[in-house]
Parts: C-alpha cells; sequence; structure tokens
C-alpha cells in the first residue's frame, strides 16, 4: 500500500536534506524511510533503490545550483557576471553540501530523468553564455568550461575540508582568484596548431 504523501519528490527530497547532515555518501534508504516514518519497502514504489535515488538527488541539486547561478547573473556580462557565477557556486557549496557533492560524483543516472531535467544542461548554456562575453570560440570554451569547474570546485572541496590553514582568509584568496581568473579569460591565449579537436 503506498503511503499517502509519498512521492518520488518528497522521497528525493529527504534524501538531499540527509545528504546535507550527514554527507552524501551517507545517506541510505534506511535513514529516508526512517525520516519519512515508513518501512524501507515503501520507498520502492517511488525509486527503484539508492543508485536511483543518488542519481534523483544530483539532478534536484543541479537544477537548484543552477537556478541560484543564473538568478545571480541575470543581466550581467564580463568580470561583474563572472563574479555572480562563482560566489552563487560557492555559497550552494557551503550551503547545501551533500547536494553539492552529489553534483560532483560520478553518478549513473536514469537517461528519462536526466532528459527531463532542465539542470544540466542549463548550467552548460549559462556558462558558455558567460564565457562567449569574453570573446572565446570551440575549443577554447570547452577548456575555459574546465578551468572554472576546475577552479571552483577544488577551491570549495580544499575550503569544506579545513584546506586553508594560513593566516590569510579563504574570502580575500577567493576574491584574487576570481581577479585572475578574469585577466586570464580577457587575455587567453590563443589556440595552437592542430589543436581544434
Amino acid at each position: 500500500m503506498v503511503r499517502a504523501g509519498l512521492t518520488a519528490e518528497r522521497v528525493t527530497l529527504t534524501g538531499a536534506e540527509l545528504a546535507d547532515e550527514a554527507g552524501f555518501d551517507h545517506v541510505s534508504m534506511s535513514q529516508v524511510a526512517r525520516r519519512l516514518g515508513v518501512k524501507d519497502a515503501s520507498l520502492y514504489t517511488h525509486v527503484r533503490g539508492l543508485a536511483d535515488l543518488r542519481g534523483r538527488i544530483a539532478l534536484l541539486a543541479a537544477d537548484e545550483k543552477t537556478l541560484r547561478i543564473a538568478e545571480e547573473t541575470a543581466g550581467r556580462a564580463g568580470k561583474d557576471a563572472l563574479v555572480a557565477y562563482a560566489n552563487a557556486w560557492r555559497e550552494y557549496a557551503h550551503r547545501h553540501p551533500g547536494r553539492y557533492a552529489a553534483t560532483q560524483a560520478p553518478i549513473r543516472i536514469d537517461p528519462e530523468l536526466a532528459a527531463e531535467a532542465p539542470g544540466p544542461r542549463r548550467a552548460v548554456e549559462l556558462t558558455y553564455g558567460m564565457l562567449r562575453g569574453y570573446g572565446l570560440a570551440e575549443p577554447d570554451l570547452t577548456d575555459a568550461v574546465r578551468l572554472l569547474r576546475s577552479t571552483f570546485h577544488g577551491f570549495v572541496a580544499l575550503e569544506a575540508a579545513g584546506g586553508f590553514t594560513h593566516g590569510r582568509s579563504p574570502q580575500q584568496s577567493w576574491v584574487r582568484a576570481l581577479d585572475a581568473l578574469h585577466t586570464l579569460l580577457e587575455h587567453w591565449p590563443p589556440s595552437r596548431e592542430g589543436d581544434s579537436s
């Protein structure tokens, strides 16, 4: 019997809340069921198992993070857009550490669910759109996207792990890193011969 009010969306949101509290890797079907006040078996009417739940959490988080970035970057260009984008990324990682971890985990997501989720596709569009404001085209766009993702993720991952022990505040280093990225994007080195693939 399906418990009234229990849906795939509610199960996913509960899993996402647990991920933020305990860590994405510590979410289990039993914990979610306990939080919802149901037996484990009741969840399988709504999600196929832990892998499916984790995929759904990742898609939820991607949608949330992308929406936040879109709101912050709307109407901005150049350095203003870069800083707004980066700050929204970092803020989301701080506020929702478990959900953020889900967006970075190598998860196999149901192709039908992925096709319906706007977050990942919109994230690509936002990122490429912002970088086109710097006059970049392929293959430089892809290289710049990878640089930004590596920088933002690396910074927030080290920050979350307590990896910045120097007396200078991480915020000061973050601001300077964004200044440096802006300068680099404005003066992006030209592609080399045979670099188009």
